[in-house]
């Protein structure tokens, strides 16, 4: 057990403490609350007036009131206030878990702690002038593309540039297109690079089983790719810097438990749109405060696919790629977490990429690693609680933060509190929200995430209700996964346009035309008529709840998103 994985579990118990202190405190929690509270909101006349003209009768219109109220104060209500208090249970967990990873990052961005406090990194250059380049490991550089026709001379030609002496490095393109016209511009592409001295492999399969994963496996089956001790990793709209390999590699080559070094991400796109705006913040939030805290901590987080550099040996004794979820970075991850593996994350290494440019495409993006997430925490639970060779504090971490709040929990408690239980209560005035658990809570998540983004405060109202809509999409993704139903492994490669804003030949949205069901998402329009409807009722049978302003405008979050005008908007350029 080391001082990080300790001191981690200090900060994370201080954090809960403190959390319940204030609770108590400022007297918020309070269960004694009873389940019948407030009056009828002045609906019985409206209700006896309408069902009084429809049947000609007012003794009817009382009846169905009488009818609805009994079944409304003994059903209805103690079943939502079940789900409430269970939403609440959930919210704490959220907060603590963002509050105690906000503050990790703070402290390390503080104390200007860097990777090569704990870790030692020394340059390779120069370390053995009579060896030459004998003294570099070799390397395996892993490209996997699918029909990436828009991006795939940017990868492999980052790739190419690298420094590393050319006779210990492996350019390996994994293509699995399916166009002949793409597979043929990637092979040109390599032989072109070929000629001009690098050590690039192009390989294909047959079939595309298991997607990704199958296609690294089967790059790691190449009698080059096993005399390589480390592999990096790109996806094809990734652009290494040319350092890229002597930043990364003296970690693992100096540090022999160390199995992963993770760079962070960034973005060529970020501010094309207010879609690749908020996503931005979404992997800030990501990179900046949940890889930074897992590494500084525990030695512990998931990695990105991509991005990354792997110990060879360390694959292997993990049992390498497999194809059973669609995170199967994440699989891999923990599979070496539990035999005793650590991982570097350096965010001072950032890594160029694109984000998806429409609305679907992230949503599909999303939907896979939510889902992916969900599923490989149903089959790796019990492998995480019976791992003898790492500490009872990291198996605590991987187990609660990293699977059940992150992957289960938080989209879980966004969803169904803020999109459907807020909405309904409007109709239901038995039901009681504490204060503390529908403002308190969101404000400090709020906070804890734009503590981190000082530069984007005012993007800071349209990320909450897109991340209102999205929290449908992951809840769905989750259960999806946890209970393995139809799609749980679907997998869509996320559409690229190869824009470096360099080179402007490709634009950002290539208009085609389209269906009416490939242009609108019914679902969002129709999520956003009920949220107007519930809006508009409680403006005008507001009693004592006015959530009128809040559900207008998720509701019009949802009808934007499902009238896709996000994606085209450049208002923030």
């Amino acid at each position: 057990m080391e001082a990080g994985e300790i001191g981690g579990a200090l900060l994370f118990v201080l954090a809960a403490a403190a959390a319940a202190a204030v609770a108590v405190s400022v007297g918020a929690v309070d269960f004694s609350r009873p389940l019948t509270a407030g009056a009828p909101l002045d609906f019985q006349e409206a209700l006896s007036w309408l069902v009084g003209v429809l049947n000609g009768t007012s003794s009817a219109a009382e009846g169905a009131y009488v009818a609805w109220v009994a079944v409304r104060a003994g059903v209805i209500a103690p079943a939502l206030q079940a789900a409430v208090w269970a939403c609440m249970v959930m919210s704490v967990m959220l907060v603590v878990e963002a509050v105690y990873n906000s503050v990790v990052s703070l402290g390390v961005k503080a104390i200007g702690w860097r990777p090569e406090w704990r870790f030692k990194w020394e340059p390779l250059a120069g370390a053995d002038e009579e060896k030459g380049s004998a003294h570099y490991p070799m390397v395996l550089v892993q490209i996997p593309m699918y029909n990436e026709l828009e991006v795939y001379k940017l990868s492999i030609a980052a790739a190419c540039e690298l420094q590393w002496p050319k006779d210990r490095i492996t350019v390996q393109v994994l293509d699995d297109s399916t166009d002949p016209f793409i597979k043929n511009l990637v092979e040109l592409e390599c032989e072109n690079w070929m000629s001009k001295g690098v050590n690039i492999k192009y390989a294909t399969r047959s079939s595309r089983k298991g997607f990704k994963a199958g296609a690294l496996k089967k790059g790691m089956e190449c009698d080059y790719a096993k005399q390589s001790e480390y592999v990096a990793i790109f996806d094809a709209d990734f652009q290494p810097e040319p350092d890229f390999l002597l930043r990364t590699i003296p970690f693992l080559v100096h540090n022999p438990k160390v199995a992963l070094v993770q760079a962070r991400w960034s973005f060529v796109n970020d501010t094309t749109s207010l879609l690749t705006r908020v996503q931005k913040m979404f992997f800030d939030y990501h990179f900046k405060v949940e890889q930074e805290a897992g590494s500084a901590t525990f030695a512990f987080f998931s990695f990105n696919g991509t991005a990354g550099v792997w110990r060879t040996t360390a694959i292997n004794e993990a049992g390498g790629w497999k194809d059973r979820t669609t995170v199967e970075d994440m699989d891999l991850a923990v599979r070496a977490t539990l035999q005793g593996w650590k991982f570097i994350y350096v965010g001072d290494i950032r890594v160029k990429s694109e984000l998806p440019s429409t609305y679907k495409a992230y949503c599909r993006q999303q939907f896979r690693w939510s889902s992916g997430g969900a599923n490989l925490f149903r089959k790796m639970a019990k492998d995480v609680l019976v791992a003898k060779d790492i500490s009872l504090l990291k198996r605590s971490y991987m187990l609660y933060s990293f699977f059940l709040v992150r992957r289960v929990v938080a989209p879980t408690v966004a969803c169904i509190l803020y999109n459907f239980i807020i909405p309904v209560s409007v109709f239901i005035p038995e039901l009681f929200l504490p204060i503390w658990g529908i403002a308190y809570i969101p404000t400090v998540l709020t906070i804890v995430t734009a503590i981190r983004h000082p530069k984007n405060l005012h993007i800071m109202p349209f990320w909450i209700l897109f991340e209102s809509v999205m929290t449908v999409h992951r809840m769905k993704a989750a259960l999806t996964g946890l209970l393995e139903l139809p799609g749980f492994n679907q997998w869509i490669v996320t559409k690229k346009v190869g824009n470096d804003f360099e080179d402007n030949e490709v634009p950002l949205l290539q208009k085609t035309r389209k269906r009416l069901r490939d242009r609108i998402n019914f679902s969002e329009v129709g999520f956003s008529v009920f949220l107007f409807v519930c809006a508009s009722y409680n403006l005008a049978f507001h009693g004592t709840t006015s959530y009128y302003l809040y559900l207008y405008l998720q509701g019009l979050a949802f009808l934007t998103l499902g009238l896709n005008f996000t994606g085209t908007c450049g208002c923030c350029q």
